[in-house]
């Protein structure tokens, strides 16, 4: 749940009349400190300790059984507290509003592989999307092939608005990691800005490899093979081992978002993190169950009649969001979790070492004097 609790009496907590004089002296002296720590703190002063981080297990693999049950039970109240779904549901809306600009942006560097590339992506579309959804997704990778023919100078203002559209996604998931940690964005404009657009660039790259991965089969592999001078053997080989490289690409980019999004020094970046695989297991499930239902029980079209296939794209989509979210909070807790073990007071928050507190508000210092 977004909520801010400071260590009371911490490492960091000044005792302004342990030294100074009494009288007046004592009042002057507890105005100077309290200003100073309420509004000169760096992120280094919240979160746990040094001691806490050396005592605390360096890996998830050192976690004793306990820790683990505890953690699966916080994850289950946080999920609660932190109104995951509504969060998922603000994700949703902020992703429709990015998914054709990203879109745009997908067509627009596949057509530099040709038509063909574009074709191949569409194919392992129709595969992989549950039910109705995937003719919306069709239908505007369709439309947006067919405007791609525009002059050099339109083409790259239509693509850097894009990216600025498309970033706008990024910037909602910042919020949200953000309640999720339960730390105050802290981090000035001028740092969260850059952030969200340098974001999603890496993301609409990772985005455009995957595709050319699915892509990278057929007549198209058996081209490259043939240059390459690699037989048939490595191409069989290879359309079965794409499809667990592409997942573990698709782990990689949720790392991403999870490691960078926080206002929350999280210990080192990891290629795949716990978090990211959970969200990933879940999302394979959640989907396969939902395709399921909607092939079998659905009444969809009966409701929504032409609707219905945005309608279950909606909501494909809101349970991928969840996903995310699911795994992000995974990781939060595990970070908790962590900390704990080293000898951190379970309810003490922050649990994490702030990136940046230049941006908190007056409300957020104020709680953090009342704490101390």
């Amino acid at each position: 749940m977004a909520r801010l609790h400071f260590p009371r009496g911490g490492k960091h907590t000044k005792d302004a009349t342990a030294d100074a004089p009494t009288g007046e002296s004592t009042g002057e002296t507890t105005g100077e400190t309290t200003g100073e720590t309420t509004g000169e703190r760096s992120g280094e002063d919240y979160g746990p300790d040094a001691a806490t981080e050396r005592a605390a297990p360096d890996s998830p693999t050192e976690l004793p059984g306990r820790s683990w049950s505890a953690l699966l039970r916080r994850v289950f109240a946080e999920f609660k507290d932190d109104e995951l779904t509504d969060r998922a549901a603000a994700l949703t809306y902020y992703g429709i509003l990015a998914l054709f600009p990203a879109l745009l942006v997908l067509v627009s560097l596949l057509g530099i592989a040709g038509d063909s590339a574009t074709q191949e992506v569409l194919d392992n579309v129709k595969k992989l999307a549950p039910g109705s959804a995937r003719d919306v997704l069709t239908n505007a990778v369709e439309q947006l092939q067919a405007k791609a023919g525009l002059g050099s100078v339109l083409a790259v203002v239509g693509l850097v608005g894009a990216v600025w559209s498309a970033s706008g996604y990024v910037a909602a998931f910042i919020r949200s990691a953000n309640a999720v940690y339960d730390v105050p964005e802290g981090r000035p404009v001028w740092k969260v800005l850059p952030l969200r657009v340098a974001l999603t660039v890496v993301l609409l790259v990772l985005a455009v490899v995957s595709a050319l991965i699915v892509v990278f089969t057929g007549s198209l592999a058996r081209q490259a093979g043939t240059a390459l001078g690699v037989g048939d053997t490595a191409l069989t080989v290879w359309s079965i081992a794409k499809w667990p490289v592409l997942v573990l690409l698709v782990t990689f980019m949720i790392a991403i978002l999870y490691w960078a999004a926080p206002n929350a020094r999280v210990k080192g970046f990891k290629w795949i993190s716990p978090g990211s695989l959970v969200a990933l297991l879940i999302w394979l499930l959640a989907s396969a169950g939902f395709a399921f239902y909607v092939a079998n029980f659905g009444s969809y079209n009966k409701t929504y009649g032409t609707l219905a296939g945005v309608i279950i794209f909606l909501v494909w989509l809101w349970v991928t969001n969840l996903a995310i979210l699911l795994g992000l909070e995974f990781d939060a807790e595990l970070a908790r979790q962590r900390v704990i073990d080293g000898g951190h007071p379970p309810e003490e928050e922050p649990y994490v070492e702030p990136r940046d507190t230049r941006a908190w508000n007056e409300a957020d210092r104020r709680r953090a004097a009342s704490d101390e």
